[in-house]
């Protein structure tokens, strides 16, 4: 029998959103108020989705310390109040948008050794939330494991 897990997590960081390959009026008009040169902050929540049988010892998917420290080091150290255009290498090359943090946060969590990473969601304000799944990221030609 596989169950899935769900954890949340909150961390805040700010953002510009700014695309290098488009023109400054460009940039004005598709992101408005989000291309602010000095950047926005947001208090993300990620929901991460992790799924598995349950071990028969421990009645558990996985052991919620195990993904709390993993989702510490990989993420939460990572993104907490840190700028994201400047201190997340992978967004030195692309426009750090929700939808690209959400891919960003699935491809640091699929290493983890204790259940199969289904999902992850992530609440940007009470009005978007953006989510990225292992049915997506297989379609488009990602791992399966």
């Amino acid at each position: 029998m596989n169950l899935t897990l769900n954890r949340r997590y909150a961390f805040a960081a700010s953002h510009r959103l700014h695309s290098p390959q488009l023109s400054d009026e460009e940039n004005r008009r598709i992101y408005g108020k989000c291309n602010n040169p000095y950047g926005h902050g947001h208090n993300y929540v990620v929901e991460i989705g992790v799924s598995g049988p349950v071990d028969p010892e421990t009645g558990m998917i996985a052991n919620l310390s195990d993904l709390d420290s993993y989702v510490q080091r990989e993420i939460l150290d990572a993104f907490d109040h840190t700028y994201l255009n400047e201190k997340v290498p992978a967004f030195k090359k692309s426009v750090p948008t929700t939808e690209n943090l959400c891919r960003e946060i699935y491809r640091r969590l699929e290493g983890f050794p204790s259940a199969r990473l289904e999902r992850v969601r992530i609440e940007e304000t009470s009005l978007n939330s953006f989510e990225y799944a292992r049915e997506s990221r297989d379609t488009a030609g990602g791992n399966s494991r």
